[in-house]
C-alpha cells in the first residue's frame, strides 16, 4: 500500500483523496482525469471494495472541473436516463437493473456520442458475468474496464493501527488479529468498529483489549 490518508471517517464525503488506493493506482489516476475522459468506463468489484465511493468521488471531481455530472442508482433508473449534453452520467449497481432500466441504459449508450455524454458505470461482476440483456452486456464490455482491487489484510491492519495512533488510542495486536479473522474486513465496517472501541475506551477508561471487544460484542456490537 502506497498511501495512507487522513480523512477516511465513515461520514467523510467520498473523494479520490480519501480513497485508500492499495492496488488501484491506475484506476484512481484515470478517475482524476474523468472530466475529460472521452470514452465510457466500467468499474467492478465485490461489495465493500470501494466502487460506489469511487463513483461518487469521480462525480465530485468532474463537477469541480466544471463538467455537469449526476449519479443514478440502479433502483432509480426508469424508462429514460438524463439527456443533458456533455453530462457525466454515473449508474451504480448495474447488475441490479430491472428490465426497463436495462433498455434505458442501452439507449443512453446509443445517444451518448451525439450528446457528448460519458457513462461511468459500476457493478459487482466483470461484464461477461453480468446477468443483463446481451446487447447491454456487450456495450458494457466495450467500456474501459477496471476491477476495483480490495485491500489486503496487511493494508487494513496498517490503516487501523495508524488511525488509532492518530486518536491516541493503542489497539492491542490481539484486537486487530481478532477483527481480521472474525470481522467484516471492508474499510467502512472496520472504521465503525474503531469508532465504537474509541468511545467505549473513553467512557469506561479502559484500554482497548480483546476482553473489552468481547464485552462490546456481547452487548450487541456487530463486527
Amino acid at each position: 500500500m502506497k498511501q495512507l490518508v487522513l480523512d477516511i471517517r465513515p461520514d467523510a464525503p467520498p473523494t479520490l483523496d480519501n480513497f485508500v488506493v492499495g492496488g488501484n493506482e491506475e484506476l484512481v489516476a484515470t478517475l482524476r482525469g474523468i472530466a475529460g475522459l472521452p470514452g465510457h468506463l466500467y468499474l467492478w468489484g465485490p461489495a465493500g471494495s470501494g466502487r460506489s465511493h469511487l463513483l461518487r468521488a469521480a462525480l465530485a471531481a468532474a463537477q469541480a472541473a466544471g463538467r455537469p455530472a449526476t449519479n443514478v442508482a440502479a433502483a432509480d433508473v426508469g424508462d429514460e436516463l438524463p439527456q443533458t449534453p456533455s453530462l457525466l452520467l454515473a449508474v451504480d449497481d448495474v447488475h441490479a437493473l430491472a428490465p426497463a432500466a436495462q433498455i434505458a441504459l442501452f439507449n443512453a449508450f446509443n445517444r451518448s456520442r451525439p450528446l457528448g455524454q460519458t457513462l461511468l458505470l459500476a457493478g459487482a461482476d466483470a461484464p461477461r458475468n453480468l446477468a443483463l440483456r446481451e446487447d447491454l452486456r456487450t456495450r458494457i464490455g466495450q467500456c474501459l474496464i477496471f476491477e476495483v482491487r480490495p485491500l489486503d489484510d496487511e493494508s487494513r491492519t496498517a490503516i487501523l493501527a495508524t488511525l488509532a495512533a492518530r486518536r491516541g488510542l493503542r489497539l492491542a495486536d490481539e484486537v486487530i488479529d481478532f477483527l481480521m479473522r472474525h470481522g467484516r474486513r471492508d474499510l467502512p465496517s472496520l472504521l465503525a468498529v474503531l469508532d465504537a472501541l474509541d468511545t467505549a475506551s473513553l467512557e469506561r477508561k479502559r484500554a482497548v483489549t480483546l476482553p473489552l471487544l468481547r464485552e462490546m460484542m456481547q452487548a450487541g456490537l456487530d463486527i
